[in-house]
């Protein structure tokens, strides 16, 4: 059973809405902090975002039962991991003992109640977090840019100015090659082994630490000799013998797999044979690559190849106009707005920039339905006749979507306009929004498979939302306080 926060108003423990943060300070966390302390004492904002959290986590729960973390205690703890672009044990030891941000959770304790002071565990934190996903944090981070944009404007028909790119987020995965692909699962091969060995009379494997250890040697020694050896002969030889070594093994798990320790088996040791049956097809598949393209001199196509065993969703990136760089992850395409809110993100899998203008225009055309946007822009990387007539038909007064290549006297004209050039200057304030977010965790994400690198995409785009928010919430604070010593210094003088 969750619910939403009700804090105990008990001595010593200080309200969330009461809660003194620091005004000087330049670090990321308090101003984050202020935009959830601003979420939590806002009617409006509070109402709507804890029931997407209730309808998302408690609809399919029982209301009776052991007390599960309250949904506050999630959404605040889920933010800091993003905004400090920190790690489970890090957050760990924040939750329990940085005071300020006790405070925002409201469980802070004095001297006085020491002992009724609330702790967070280390598991604990990690399975809550998990239960958010990439559908709601979509949801929460449309009311918060909405709700910013709307406290920031302004005048009251403000117009909408748009910029949209689009950069790598990688995954956290090794530099691939075909021969280290290999290592990797029979590395694993032989891990999930050694599991089903001890839990069971597996005959056969009395020296397997042994095993991996002279595979490992022959892989390393493989490795040196084609990356840095010069004789042809001397390298194809020692990629045989790495194979034959990897196809002797391929075959004795196969064994375990057709012909298991036991009949019956229990439920731990059918999932360590569902994953030895998974890392021997790719052992299969990383023998065939390696003598087709090192033994045969074949190409092998982009769509057969996998750069992760682990991360197997990875894509290989090549970006870049001066130095191309390779880069292991996925394109994220974000659009912020004048404020610097991100309006609109997306995981592009195995998608490129171009193509997306069209679903991205109906999702602007969504989000504001009976508005026209003033401008929107993009890089040379979007171009395209079909993307700019797809624009055109939208309600985007000024479309910046710079031509690749030589331009024609219309389309010379069309970008020597003082609006084209001036709003094309602007677009590099994009550039910026995604240097913050690198900062706010999306440089490398560390979180296991396609689900969490998304949900690890949400947070982050909301924690940088919200410190967005945070950033106009302290200098409004300034403002007020430095009136307030003004009326001092006055009456001071007056007395």
């Amino acid at each position: 059973m969750r619910q939403r926060f009700e804090q105990q108003t008990s001595l010593g423990i200080t309200p969330i809405s009461e809660v003194k943060l620091p005004l000087k300070s330049r670090d990321e966390l308090p101003q984050v902090l202020m935009a959830l302390q601003y979420i939590f004492v806002t009617p409006e904002l509070n109402e709507k975002i804890f029931s997407l959290l209730e309808n998302k986590i408690c609809s399919d729960k029982k209301k009776t039962g052991r007390k599960g973390m309250d949904l506050w205690h999630i959404i605040v703890l889920a933010i800091v991991r993003q905004a400090l672009d920190t790690n489970w044990d890090r957050l760990e030891c924040i939750a329990n003992y940085d005071g300020l941000t006790r405070q925002i959770l409201g469980v802070h304790a004095n001297q006085f109640n020491e002992e009724d002071e609330l702790e967070f565990s280390y598991q604990s934190i990690i399975d809550n977090v998990s239960v958010i996903d990439e559908e709601l944090l979509m949801e929460i981070n449309t009311l918060v840019a909405t709700h910013g944009r709307q406290l920031l404007k302004k005048k009251e028909n403000e117009e909408i100015k748009l910029k949209t790119d689009s950069f790598v987020l990688e995954t956290n995965v090794h530099f691939p090659t075909d021969l280290n692909l290999l290592w990797d699962s029979l590395r694993k091969g032989l891990d999930t082994t050694s599991a089903i060995k001890a839990l069971s009379n597996l005959q056969g494997w009395r020296k397997i630490n042994c095993i991996r250890s002279q595979t490992k040697s022959i892989f390393r020694a493989t490795s040196q000799q084609v990356f840095r050896g010069k004789d042809e002969s001397q390298k194809k030889q020692k990629v045989n013998e790495y194979i034959n070594v990897a196809k002797a093994l391929h075959k004795r798990f196969v064994e375990i797999i057709i012909n298991p320790p036991s009949t019956v088996l229990p439920e731990t040791l059918v999932k360590l044979i569902i994953d030895l049956m998974r890392y021997n097809d790719f052992i299969k598949k990383f023998i065939d690559q390696i003598e087709r393209r090192l033994i045969k001199d074949e190409k092998i196509d982009a769509s057969e190849k996998i750069y992760s065993i682990f991360e197997t969703h990875t894509e290989w990136i090549s970006k870049g106009k001066l130095n191309r760089s390779v880069e292991l992850g996925h394109l994220l395409l974000i659009t912020t707005d004048q404020h610097h809110f991100i309006v609109d993100y997306k995981v592009m899998e195995g998608e490129k920039d171009a193509p997306q203008i069209k679903p991205l225009s109906e999702r602007i055309q969504k989000l504001y339905p009976n508005k026209t946007i003033y401008s929107h822009s993009f890089d040379k990387g979007f171009f395209s006749k079909e993307n700019l007539q797809i624009l055109r038909q939208g309600k985007v007064e000024n479309i910046i979507l710079p031509k690749k290549g030589k331009l024609n006297k219309g389309e010379k004209e069309r970008e020597s306009t003082k609006e084209f050039k001036t709003l094309r200057n602007a677009h590099s304030a994009v550039e910026s929004n995604i240097n913050m977010l690198e900062h706010h965790g999306l440089n490398r994400c560390p979180d296991k498979g396609l689900h969490g690198y998304k949900r690890y995409v949400g947070l982050s785009v909301l924690a940088y939302n919200l410190h967005i928010l945070g950033n106009h919430l302290k200098a409004e604070a300034r403002k007020k306080e430095a009136l307030l010593q003004k009326q001092r210094e006055r009456y001071r003088q007056a007395a």
